[in-house]
């Protein structure tokens, strides 16, 4: 079965879920971000050192090789692609030229361990995790870190100064905004738990505090995740995509016959979810969209 209800809620948020796989054979896929103007999803595939796109004519064509080992993939304000690279520690912007801007490599003097997923604010602040999987073998370079903790941080839209917001991650991922911003969900993968912290005017956070654990007996840790157009919060974890409810309420999971690293919405109404898991791009079906993200 596709869908494990947990809240009888959860039935008028996803519907009769079918999954279709889109594409298959990669290494491990990661960061799929829907452009909604050019009508395509990118993604990664870090141990390939290669980034993907898929077209809605069923085509999945090379986007960028080498990529750094890229992982999490954002689009900003003006429809640039922001994008975590694993092997130089780097957070890039792609400009409409194609060419390459460096924004984040280093914190205190420092070099970053390996920034891992990216979303961006309204106010176009670049908020990124910083775990240490792109120093170990297979998805990154092989190399110790240079901070002895593994923190998120935003980095200012005007002047570019970068803010280190939390350091007491075990792992820090995925991280998504509450719909009016002033709250800010991140993923610690090895405690398979979701914390929030309260945003103030200036983007600062504070208040942290564990709002949710991902539970299941599956495959699939708390990675990627996001939250659509009715506030409900997604993320990966066991099994699949675990949905809660704004107040936390566990509604249900999708099931993925691979273990999930991230996901969008994307499609003409937002209500296609594409999903990235370990070899495979795969898409279901949702009843309540998702939202564009520029």
């Amino acid at each position: 079965m596709s869908v494990e209800i947990r809240d009888e809620r959860f039935r008028d948020v996803v519907g009769d879920i079918e999954v279709e796989q889109l594409g298959t054979g990669f290494s491990f896929t990661e960061g799929p971000i829907w452009n909604h103007l050019e009508k395509h999803v990118i993604f990664s595939d870090m141990p390939g050192d290669v980034m993907r796109k898929w077209t809605p004519d069923g085509r999945v064509q090379t986007f960028r090789q080498p990529s750094n080992k890229a992982n999490g993939n954002y689009y900003d304000r003006s429809g640039r692609l922001v994008t975590c690279e694993h092997a130089t520690s780097r957070v890039t912007r792609t400009e409409p030229d194609g060419s390459i801007t460096v924004l984040a490599t280093h914190y205190e003097g420092k070099e970053l361990n390996s920034p891992n997923d990216v979303i961006v604010r309204s106010d176009g602040a670049i908020y990124f995790s910083d775990p240490s999987f792109g120093r170990m073998e297979y998805y990154g370079v092989p190399r110790e870190p240079e901070l002895d903790f593994r923190g998120v941080y935003r980095l200012d839209p005007a002047g570019g100064s970068l803010t280190l917001l939390a350091s007491d991650f075990d792992q820090p991922n995925g991280l998504c905004f509450s719909l009016d911003e002033s709250q800010l969900f991140i993923n610690d993968t090895m405690r398979n738990h979701i914390r929030v912290f309260d945003v103030d005017a200036e983007g600062a956070v504070s208040n942290g505090r564990v709002w949710a654990e991902l539970t299941g007996d599956r495959d699939g840790v708390a990675d990627g995740m996001k939250i659509d157009s009715q506030g409900n919060l997604c993320s990966t974890g066991p099994g699949g995509i675990h949905y809660f409810a704004p107040d936390a309420a566990g509604l249900g999971v999708i099931h993925i016959p691979e273990a999930v690293s991230n996901f969008t919405w994307g499609g003409g109404d937002l209500r296609s979810m594409f999903i990235t898991a370990s070899t495979s791009l795969y898409r279901v079906r949702v009843r309540v969209p998702g939202r564009n993200v520029f």
